[in-house]
């Protein structure tokens, strides 16, 4: 590791090497020990702007102010789009649902007439499947 690179590291995560990548922490070790006089010099400086850092608090502004641009804000369009679109997409689905039961309900019915049924289909509907406990009150 050069020196460029050791103070590009420090100005990059700060002035605590454990903050570093891992793959850079051994190289750093090895400067640091190389040069300890200018090494600490460099992560001083990175500490002190770590330190400003995290005391640095964000402007807030008034809640008025606040209040006044959110208030004079645009709408948005698509909220007036849904609020059209969502009536009419539900009255388009009752349609479809409506028609679909319509359709359904006028198809002819299969013959059921006994002659004409197979054995399968007899079979599928025995007495055997059906039991039926009535209770006589006398």
């Amino acid at each position: 590791m050069n020196s460029e690179r050791f103070e590009a590291l420090a100005d990059a995560f700060g002035g605590e090497v454990s903050r570093w990548p891992a793959a850079e922490r051994d190289a750093a070790a090895a400067l640091m020990l190389a040069r300890p006089d200018w090494a600490a010099a460099v992560l001083a400086l990175a500490g002190e702007l770590d330190v400003r850092l995290l005391a640095y608090a964000a402007p807030r502004g008034a809640a008025e102010l606040v209040e006044r641009i959110v208030a004079a804000a645009p709408r948005s369009r698509k909220a007036r789009w849904v609020a059209w679109l969502l009536p009419a997409g539900m009255g388009a689905g009752l349609a479809a649902a409506s028609v679909a039961g319509f359709v359904v309900g006028i198809q002819p019915m299969p013959n059921n007439d006994p002659t004409t049924m197979t054995p399968t289909t007899i079979a599928a509907a025995s007495d055997d499947d059906f039991s039926f406990d009535f209770e006589e009150e006398v």
